[in-house]
């Protein structure tokens, strides 16, 4: 009986690349895990590492260090490599160096057969998606970023505890960049399927006046008060990655906010940022456009305005791109 091998590809595997390994092989959502990285060693290391994790799992995952030659056969290939933005930096201000990497590293990825899922979590998340998209020649569903999946789950876990709710009741989304202009979509939040904005009305007396402005702005920085005080984010990252991931091999054709090619949704294209989509085992099936209010779709419009700005300082090398494309 011929059964298909659940393959994903971990490159990267610093603390992002690694914790989201570690929730993937705990979660057994694929049978094959292949651990990339530029320092061999390393790879070597986290895969022997995970390993011996099996014993206290439920299901038998093999792990084991590769290189961009063995990810032909993957299904997904997870991208984590990507330096973490300094003290008084943004992620955009990664963008560079981040670029370059990626100028090397897909079409090594590309020679070697791959014809699978890419998923995205380096930062600048959007446009490196974009970038990956470009370089790859794959179909826009096939090129996915993390986007503002771990944006919208820090925005419910600040409802909740003001809520006072799972934060899994509560239904929604920040939208745009991962990162400064992102904003949240409020008039599309909802508790249970009541609206966020009618219950926060309705219970002004035991709730006070909720400052929805700095929710938003806490989310945005959150990100960087852990990095003040550990260095880098990587639990939330790693298992929004297992979460997305699972979401693919199930079908599951579950609405999460992710970093999506749009094609003339939102009245945009040729830009990668967050947005609702349909995610299913041949990627992103369907971007729900939401009807969003006009000071929402001012925000929108301007977070799409910064990232292009930024885009407009990344140079397509001809030559490469013929290279992967052929």
């Amino acid at each position: 009986m011929q059964q298909h091998i659940r393959r994903v590809a971990i490159i990267g595997t610093g603390l992002v690349g690694s914790s989201a390994a570690y929730s993937i092989l705990n979660q057994g959502i694929c049978d094959e895990l292949i651990m990339v990285d530029i320092n061999q060693e390393r790879a070597i290391g986290e895969s022997l590492d995970l390993s011996h994790c099996i014993d206290f799992t439920n299901s038998r995952t093999k792990v084991r260090a590769g290189t961009y030659q063995d990810l032909g056969d993957a299904d997904i290939a997870v991208i984590t490599a990507g330096p973490p933005p300094k003290p008084g930096q943004t992620r955009l201000d990664t963008l560079e160096i981040g670029a370059k990497i990626m100028n090397d590293m897909i079409p090594q990825i590309m020679a070697s057969g791959f014809n699978g899922i890419f998923l995205i979590a380096s930062n600048p998340v959007d446009i490196i998606t974009y970038h990956v998209w470009k370089l790859s020649g794959l179909p826009r569903n096939r090129v996915i970023g993390t986007g503002t999946s771990l944006d919208s789950s820090r925005l419910k876990t600040y409802l909740s505890e003001i809520l006072d709710v799972d934060p899994r009741s509560i239904y929604g989304y920040t939208m745009g960049e991962h990162g400064d202009s992102q904003f949240a979509a409020w008039s599309h939040i909802s508790v249970g399927g009541k609206p966020l904005l009618q219950i926060l009305e309705e219970q002004k007396r035991q709730l006070g006046d909720i400052d929805l402005d700095q929710i938003v702005e806490d989310v945005k920085k959150v990100g960087f008060e852990i990095l003040k005080r550990k260095g880098t984010t990587y639990y939330g990252i790693g298992n929004a990655i297992a979460f997305i991931t699972k979401s693919i091999f199930n079908d599951d054709h579950r609405i999460i906010a992710l970093s999506c090619m749009l094609n003339g949704e939102y009245g945009e294209t040729e830009l990668c940022t967050g947005v609702p989509a349909i995610l299913t085992r041949e990627g992103i099936k369907e971007v729900v456009e939401l009807r969003l209010t006009e000071e929402e779709q001012r925000k929108f419009r301007n977070s799409t305005a910064v990232l292009r700005n930024y885009m407009s300082s990344i140079g397509y090398d001809e030559k490469v791109l013929a290279t992967v494309q052929a």
